[in-house]
């Protein structure tokens, strides 16, 4: 569809009314799609279910493979030049790959920033998995992973075996090009939970981040509440939430990533440990979880044997990785750890907090 119409058709309540309807439909198809999932799976584990709405745009990536492409929703026309952006904001969906709804997050949150929607853009990729073609038809370039595998960058299905934080690096060179975005400043990564988790690796593992050093364009990074984190080394937190080394014969995966850096996949094994640490550490990078967000048993919270070995709930696992980050760098990190008051796992309010905020559209501050 052409982006022009796009937007035309989104301003209006007719398009808002529209997408309910196709919405609906497909949660119906998807359910009708699964029909060999539990009650219990329909319920708890929405993941399993083929997504309602595919993004309306796509970007094309040329690859040693062959093409691939991937769907996205966008604020603006990225194929032309749009001199009037100073600012992108690039927010990444949950497990439920429902990329609809963590754009209009995006909206409200620009909206709550009072920033400008014309020297902004909103960027919303979308990581589909291979089950998503169920009830969906899509060609056969269209990027897609087997269950959660995009979020830890792991390869994508089929004869395009391209890493979703590849994608990611697609994106950042469409926003580097100056005959493009000639007075782009800054990009922020966003993401909630499974978004968090993908946001967090892509900060560890990156390859392009450079393009936009070189342009002057900084980059900064929102983590909200993911289920766990990328650790550096052997040492998980204790008892007392502080990093201490962690008995494997409890769980021989803790340290495979995405949670540590044993048998890391091609995009991120091209570095060592150290090399990644080191990058990562000079990230700016907001690490925010909600302050009711410590129920061990939420229905979204990785509960395997490596994500346990973090901490039993959200808050902890958030606690123990920022203090294990400051005892391994004591000269200072250019990093900030936040508790949001009052929320429990909740990616709309998280993104809309004031700290979100801040970081995503340099409004406010984190501190009252």
């Amino acid at each position: 569809m052409d982006l022009k119409v796009l937007r035309n058709l989104r301003a209006s309540a007719l398009w808002r009314l529209a997408r309910s309807a196709a919405v609906a439909a497909g949660a119906a198809a998807a359910i009708v799609a699964a029909p060999t999932l539990t009650f219990a799976q329909h319920v708890y584990e929405p993941h399993l279910h083929p997504v309602a709405v595919i993004a309306p745009v796509r970007l094309r990536l040329d690859t040693p493979q062959g093409p691939a492409e991937i769907p996205l929703y966008l604020s603006a026309d990225w194929s032309v030049p749009q001199p009037r952006i100073e600012r992108a904001v690039i927010v990444i969906h949950g497990k439920l790959r429902n990329a609809d709804v963590y754009y209009g997050t995006a909206e409200k949150a620009r909206d709550a920033a009072g920033a400008d929607p014309a020297t902004t853009l909103l960027v919303a990729p979308q990581f589909l998995a291979t089950l998503d073609t169920r009830i969906h038809s899509v060609p056969p370039d269209m990027l897609r992973w087997k269950d959660n595998a995009w979020m830890g960058g792991e390869p994508a299905e089929g004869s395009v075996p391209l890493s979703s934080y590849a994608v990611l690096d697609a994106i950042v060179a469409r926003l580097a090009d100056r005959r493009l975005f000639p007075n782009l400043k800054h990009v922020t990564f966003a993401g909630h939970s499974g978004g968090a988790q993908v946001v967090q690796r892509y900060a560890v593992a990156a390859h392009d981040l450079q393009a936009l050093a070189d342009e002057g364009i900084d980059v900064s990074y929102v983590v909200s509440s993911p289920s766990s984190y990328a650790y550096f080394d052997a040492g998980r937190p204790d008892a007392q939430g502080r990093a201490a080394p962690f008995d494997a014969a409890q769980c021989p995966s803790f340290d495979d990533w995405k949670y540590g850096m044993q048998a890391r996949p091609p995009y991120v094994n091209d570095r060592s440990p150290a090399q990644l640490e080191a990058a990562y550490v000079k990230r700016p990078v907001t690490y925010l979880v909600g302050g009711n967000d410590d129920d061990p048993k939420q229905a979204a919270l990785d509960r395997s044997c490596p994500a346990e070995a973090q901490g039993a709930q959200r808050i902890a696992r958030a606690e123990g990785y920022f203090h294990y980050l400051q005892a391994r760098h004591p000269e200072g990190l250019n990093q900030q750890f936040h508790v949001v008051p009052g929320v429990g796992h909740n990616g709309a309010r998280m993104l809309t907090s004031p700290c979100a905020l801040a970081t995503m559209f340099g409004t406010g501050s984190c501190t009252k």
